[in-house]
């Protein structure tokens, strides 16, 4: 699978569009609110380029770009904000990207020039992979804006690659996101596809890729919006968007799908804020019961690995970032492993590297499954544990995960089918279903190699390096800290 790599155009226009972001923050316009205007005007301007052409986004006349194009001054603030009110009443794709959109950029010589430098490009003609390379890299930026928030959405691509790479989905399938962010499992799921498959694929398989392989989900509106305008430019979707604002928790949807890909939300517990009548908001915790639950709990990633159970067909295969505590926690957490390595085969752990993720403190592993028919025997015969973690050592910026240190695994993991052709490496060991059964609460948190800092001191990794490893365990500690005061219903 090829490594994405911005080419020049690209790259030229990702840094011209992107640096006008520097002058609008001075207007108190931040990266996020940046984005999302952009996707507003890319989606109107790529809307007008294909007017006419067969699937293209039907934008009302009078609310499009061609409104738009010769305003200036106030008569153009005032004509952009009536289109994004009035487009997010819209049904299908137009309804989603622009659902409660709002102009953030209010002076209207600053949206002037932005709305200049979209419409010297012909966005249409530059291929779907230029165009999504260049918000892609957008998103990217975004993300690393941590001020900002915005990394909590951002799953190390490489990440992505090597689990898409590992799980290789064929065309005719489905592949669901319960959690989806902006898209970027279903967006490397696509290209896989594409670059695997393409000149194979005959028009119903496009189509079929196209309309009906992807869907996702997600509770946050800004974020859904960027997904279905991400998926657009890639060529996913067409009147209907793929992806749905809403909480995938709350109810069985009905659908199943053959390949669950996803990356839950860091935060452990689910809550909903709460106003009284004197105007006082306050947190109450979250618990979702449902009768295809096996265990009720306030735990957002427990309920997104029950959710994703029930919404993984027989046969289909699941992969999903969760982290560490979701191994080794006692009640509903052992119940819900119980339940896996009895009706499923939950037969690969990776164990991530901590310094991948933007958000500082994160231990986590992706868990690989199979669902299995109902049966009086266990589905999961052996589990096998590959750690990335140990002895490895990772910043966002300065060194980051890449597709090459997954390579190993990726080769460890093994084409769909042949897993009984796996040999035990210095980093990947099996362990059979007795084993796991036999370790306290069910603990999946297993790690065998030594720690070469404890051994010899000449090892230490850098200095800042060993800084963010010190904050991370300090946070990982207070989490851990955190959750025993939750258990002891202690006000923290």
């Amino acid at each position: 699978m090829r490594q994405p790599t911005l080419n020049a155009t690209a790259q030229s226009l990702v840094q011209r569009v992107w640096g006008y972001a520097t002058v609008l923050r001075d207007d108190g316009v931040g990266y996020g609110d940046y984005v999302e205007q952009i996707t507003y005007l890319l989606f109107l301007k790529m809307a007008d380029e294909q007017a006419g052409a067969p699937n293209a986004p039907a934008v009302p006349e009078g609310k499009d770009w061609a409104s738009l194009r010769h305003l200036e001054g106030d008569a153009l603030e005032v004509q952009y904000r009536h289109i994004l009110n009035d487009l997010g009443k819209e049904p299908g794709m137009l309804g989603v990207i622009f659902k409660k959109a709002q102009n953030k950029i209010q002076n209207p010589a600053r949206l002037k020039h932005l709305m200049v430098l979209i419409d010297r490009e012909n966005w249409s003609g530059l291929g779907f992979d230029v165009k999504g390379e260049i918000y892609e890299g957008l998103l990217q930026k975004n993300a690393e804006d941590v001020k900002g928030g915005a990394g909590q959405y951002f799953t190390p691509r490489p990440l992505i690659q090597a689990i898409v790479e590992a799980v290789a989905p064929h065309p005719g399938q489905t592949i669901c996101d319960p959690a989806c962010g902006t898209a970027g499992f279903l967006l490397v799921a696509r290209d896989y596809l594409v670059d695997t498959y393409g000149a194979e694929m005959d028009r119903e398989q496009l189509k079929f890729l196209r309309d009906h392989t992807f869907h996702g989900t997600d509770i946050v509106d800004s974020v859904v919006r960027l997904a279905a305008m991400n998926l657009y430019l890639h060529g996913v979707g067409s009147t209907e968007s793929p992806v749905k604002n809403q909480d995938s928790l709350l109810s069985d949807p009905g659908e199943r799908y053959d390949f669950i890909l996803a990356n839950p939300p860091f935060g452990k517990k689910s809550s909903i804020t709460v106003m009284s009548e004197e105007g006082q908001t306050s947190k109450d915790t979250l618990s979702y019961e449902r009768t295809d639950f096996v265990a009720t709990t306030s735990n957002k990633q427990l309920n997104f690995v029950q959710h994703i159970y029930t919404i993984l067909r027989v046969g289909g295969t699941a992969a999903v970032v969760l982290p560490d505590n979701v191994l080794f926690e006692g009640g509903a957490g052992e119940n819900i492993r119980r339940k896996l390595l009895q009706d499923c085969n939950v037969h690969t752990l990776l164990r991530l590297p901590t310094g991948i993720f933007y958000a500082q403190g994160v231990k986590a592993n992706v868990i690989f499954f199979e669902k299995r028919a109902a049966a009086e025997k266990a589905q999961t015969k052996e589990l096998w544990v590959y750690d990335l973690r140990t002895n490895q050592h990772f910043t966002p910026k300065s060194n980051p995960l890449t597709l090459a240190h997954l390579q190993d695994f990726i080769q460890c993991y093994g084409a769909p089918g042949q897993h009984a052709q796996r040999q035990e490496t210095e980093q990947f060991h099996r362990y059979d279903l007795a084993q796991l059964l036999a370790r306290d609460k069910v603990n999946l948190d297993i790690f065998w190699l030594k720690d070469d800092a404890l051994e010899d001191s000449a090892t230490l990794p850098a200095p800042d390096v060993l800084a963010l490893e010190i904050t991370e365990n300090l946070q990982a500690a207070l989490a851990q800290f955190a959750s025993i005061a939750e258990e002891l219903e202690v006000e923290v």
